[in-house]
């Protein structure tokens, strides 16, 4: 992983390589300081395969832990800034981390239940790098391989259990490859990435930028009052988005409005953008293209839609990464016509090992190919069609069958957003005496609401019950919080 850093380093040392809100490091100074991180980690005895679990903010220092784990051949836990104790005990029990790296303030909270492991405050070990990259300290190496692990990625999930992607070296460096032969980061860009390193989606634009020799800035921490002008002040040519996001950036370019925008492309991943939201950026973004991307942290990108293939396959979810395969199974397993609606099932180099510590979990997703690979059963659904495009109907949690039939939480979303004033939508499901219902931000009333989708689902698939709320609740992966909207349709009758 990290000789994508030495490659850009090379090809560019004294271009910017990542920026955040105390500064800007080069290529050169990038890599300096990730040397230093590996020595640094060398020194307290970190060796191959050791988990350093990381709990900090979106900076530049993290990504020169990161690089500097991966040269060490240590394995990187990155975790969500806003991970309760209650679940942070979860992960470290399942990680078994050798080191734990933290905020100062919150190293004494940590050290309560991190069982033993040492804990220790990002301001000393920062102190204690930057001497050894004064040094031009450097490890004497670790001999890491394509299949040795770089990352573990915890993903969201409903319950308390943990369940990590294991990601290695060499399936990461395929997927970052392949998805810039579709996204073409360039030299001249500068990748405005508003998500936490601890989501793989903020996580591989670390990866993305240096195989682009782009320069990346981490915005995790901006204020969204001032979103909109530092995507301008910096000059920002790529903005990676979910639809939360773009819905904030269309809103506030309608009150700011600029023609003096770099912006070249934004890429979403998530959930369905509605197609009000990607014209509004458009708008006000002349020129820009919106890409569409579908994915898991299991492959980290199954397909991609690019700008010019949205006006023929507008429902598409696009087509694979070059070198992997999609297609569609039943429930035998049986792959299935153009057309015919299955669970989505993924082949290729980029398909991870499967979870940490975790066999039965591990076995019902990641099942043995013919070729001697993994397939990855997604627990997504669609259909693909005749050219090869896929498209994704929801997820096996969000198929259920309401009144005789069968339908989804994404078809009846789509259908929401598609109505004039609605900004976004989420459906909770019905289930424990629990109406099928619909929130939805925007400027509508709930009768209306429910009118317009009478006008475009069919009767079973019309909700029974519409909120309109100023703002959807979000996990802190950008995704509906359904758990939340349940709570707060507490109270509420058909």
């Amino acid at each position: 992983m990290h000789d994508l850093l030495d490659e850009a380093t090379a090809e560019h040392p004294d271009a910017p390589a990542v920026t955040d809100g105390t500064g800007r490091w080069t290529y050169r100074e990038l890599a300096a300081h990730s040397h230093a991180a590996d020595a640094w980690l060398e020194g307290r005895g970190i060796g191959h395969g050791d988990r350093v679990l990381v709990q900090l903010p979106s900076t530049r220092e993290l990504v020169a832990l990161m690089y500097g784990a991966a040269r060490r051949g240590a394995v990187l836990v990155p975790v969500n800034t806003g991970m309760k104790d209650f679940h942070l005990r979860a992960v470290v029990e399942n990680a078994g981390p050798a080191l734990i790296v933290v905020t100062d303030p919150a190293v004494h909270r940590i050290a309560a239940l991190a069982q033993g492991v040492p804990v220790l405050g990002l301001g000393g070990v920062w102190q204690a790098i930057t001497a050894l990259r004064a040094q031009g300290a450097r490890s004497g190496g670790a001999g890491v391989g394509p299949e040795d692990l770089a990352v573990l990625v915890y993903t969201s999930g409903s319950t308390a259990a943990p369940k990590a992607v294991i990601c290695p070296h060499g399936r990461m460096v395929f997927a970052t490859e392949a998805i810039n032969q579709e996204l073409g980061y360039r030299a001249d860009d500068v990748v405005f990435c508003r998500f936490p390193i601890s989501w793989d989606y903020g996580l591989y634009k670390v990866l993305l930028t240096a195989a682009g020799r782009s320069e990346l800035v981490l915005a995790d921490g901006e204020s969204d009052l001032v979103l909109l002008r530092r995507i301008r002040e910096t000059g920002a040519t790529v903005v990676p988005i979910v639809p939360s996001l773009a819905t904030m950036i269309v809103a506030l370019a309608e009150r700011e409005p600029s023609r003096e925008s770099r912006v070249r492309m934004f890429t979403n991943t998530g959930a369905a953008l509605p197609k009000s939201t990607a014209d509004g950026l458009r708008s006000a973004f002349p020129g820009a293209e919106v890409i569409i991307q579908f994915g898991q942290t299991e492959c980290k990108r199954v397909s991609v839609l690019p700008a010019a293939d949205q006006n023929a396959k507008p429902d598409s979810v696009g087509r694979p990464l070059p070198g992997t395969r999609a297609f569609v199974v039943d429930d035998d397993g049986n792959a299935l016509p153009p057309w015919e609606t299955g669970e989505i099932v993924v082949e290729g180099p980029h398909v991870m090992p499967g979870y940490w510590r975790a066999p039965e979990q591990t076995a019902r997703a990641f099942r043995p190919a013919p070729d001697g690979g993994l397939r990855l059963h997604t627990g997504d659904f669609g259909h693909v069609d005749e050219d090869g495009y896929l498209y994704y109907e929801g997820r096996r949690d969000d198929m259920f069958k309401h009144k005789g039939v069968r339908m989804s939480t994404t078809e009846i979303e789509s259908a929401a957003t598609d109505i004039p004033g609605v900004r976004a939508a989420a459906v909770l499901p019905p289930a424990d005496g629990r109406a099928l219902a619909v929130f939805a931000e925007g400027d509508i009333d709930p009768h209306a609401l429910l009118k317009e989708l009478s006008l475009r689902l069919e009767p079973a698939k019309v909700p029974a019950v519409g909120r309109i709320v100023a703002e959807l609740p979000l996990t802190p992966h950008g995704k509906h919080d359904r758990k939340q909207l349940a709570r707060l349709l507490e109270g509420t009758t058909p």
